[in-house]
């Protein structure tokens, strides 16, 4: 978990927070088009600006050996020309209307995000629908975009320590679940990808049906429905992608990876298997996440940074994902630190979670920094369509962000006992670590 960085807004009492959040939210309208895209509106005129965010429910889950790495190359395509706005000019008119735009790509989805004044929120539903329903296919931009992506795994996987070590790590972790494989794809896939291939992934994981549109900002719903009707609606809902059927089975030993390569100083990943973002238990990891790592006070910062100085630095993700996924820990031991201390002082200090029940001022403190990021997040309209939209698919209805509050504040020092015992079992565990060589 990064450190919180502290606005004025932390400076302020939980209960001052909630109030005053809440009296500047408006109230989330939600609809389903009969093509089957389910819309939520919040209106918010504080400023003459839009977000819009398309949540697709696809992403590496979704493929199968042979496809690796498609949804993230679609993440490129769709800037890449479509039937009415040609190559480029998506980015080129939205920066001549005084927008911008980003997109990302995990394991469970590909959102695409869109900032911009009021004035443009035709021409972004219209630009937003040309490529949903008529992306062009050009053999020289497949061709194109495909270099762009092994060269983009180049530089994130096969020169980047950190990266090599999250995919061998997570190749270890999951053995039957498409979880095993990495976002970015595996070398020999990036390159056979067929067009059929391209064609069958974009007409299920870029449906109507298949998706979730969020707007928060500066407009009213009728405005909204209105352009969603005209743009929207006519396209024709698919078949979805095929259902995942396959659960990883439970694991019954630790597992080691071992990433011999060039580097100044070694890495260490440890990761244990934990639920689903739906399950209850997920809140309580995000407060574990909190009490271990967020900010220098932090248990495993204070101690493997600060007393002991055996790290550079120590962190952690709690993360969300459709089907059971991984907590991983992630260390940097100083120049001339063994990896074995530094594993045995994070192993020490996850013992002592599992077996003591912690401080009740330390839990208020953890819970405390989350609530103050979570409240920083929901002052923006970007941040808050990207949180409507993820609780949404994540959580399975968008209505619990704003109980979420409450949750964190409901966890108490005996559900962090009984989750720490529960799913950081060694077992559980897969630890990967990278030891340099020498050129």
């Amino acid at each position: 978990m990064r450190v919180f960085l502290f606005s004025v807004l932390c400076l302020l009492s939980v209960p001052r927070m909630q109030s005053m959040l809440r009296a500047q939210q408006g109230e989330v309208k939600s609809h389903v088009l009969p093509n089957g895209l389910k819309v939520l509106i919040q209106e918010d005129h504080n400023v003459p600006n839009v977000a819009l965010y398309f949540f697709y429910r696809i992403g590496s889950r979704n493929e199968r050996p042979g496809t690796t790495g498609v949804s993230h190359f679609f993440e490129h395509m769709m800037f890449n020309g479509a039937k009415k706005f040609g190559p480029k000019q998506f980015d080129n008119e939205m920066e001549k209307a005084g927008g911008s735009n980003n997109a990302y790509t995990t394991q469970d989805v590909t959102v695409y995000t869109d900032w911009f004044p009021t004035t443009a929120l035709e021409l972004m539903f219209d630009m937003e629908a040309d490529r949903m329903q008529n992306l062009a296919f050009d053999p020289k931009i497949v061709e194109s975009e495909r270099g762009v992506v092994y060269s983009e795994r180049r530089t994130s996987v096969d020169n980047s320590n950190g990266g090599l070590l999250y995919e061998q790590m997570r190749a270890a972790a999951f053995t039957a679940h498409p979880y095993h494989w990495p976002v970015v794809g595996w070398p020999s896939d990036i390159e056979s990808w067929t067009m059929d291939d391209l064609r069958a992934h974009y007409k299920t994981g870029y449906a109507p049906n298949n998706c979730v549109m969020v707007v928060v900002g500066d407009v009213t719903e009728a405005q909204v429905m209105a352009l969603t009707k005209k743009y929207l609606e006519p396209i024709p809902q698919q078949p979805p992608p095929p259902a995942i059927r396959t659960k990883e089975p439970e694991q019954n030993g630790e597992r080691r990876v071992t990433v011999r390569k060039q580097a100044q100083l070694p890495l260490q990943l440890v990761a244990f298997h934990v639920p689903d973002a739906k399950s209850p238990d997920t809140t309580v990891l995000e407060v574990i996440d909190a009490l271990l790592t967020a900010g220098q006070s932090s248990r495993l910062y204070s101690r493997m940074v600060d007393k002991d100085q055996v790290a550079l630095n120590v962190g952690a993700q709690a993360g969300r994902s459709l089907d059971p996924g991984l907590f991983v820990f992630s260390v940097t031991p100083r120049s001339g630190v063994d990896p074995a201390r530094t594993e045995k002082t994070l192993f020490e200090e996850i013992e002592r979670l599992r077996k003591e029940n912690v401080a009740e001022d330390e839990l208020t403190k953890a819970k405390n920094q989350m609530l103050a990021q979570h409240y920083k997040q929901l002052k923006t309209i970007a941040g808050r369509a990207n949180l409507l939209g993820t609780f949404e698919v994540f959580r399975g209805d968008y209505n619990k962000l704003f109980t979420s509050d409450k949750d964190i504040e409901a966890v108490t020092a005996a559900d962090v006992r009984r989750v720490a015992a529960k799913y950081f079992d060694e077992k559980n565990r897969t630890v990967a670590t990278l030891i340099p060589e020498a050129k």
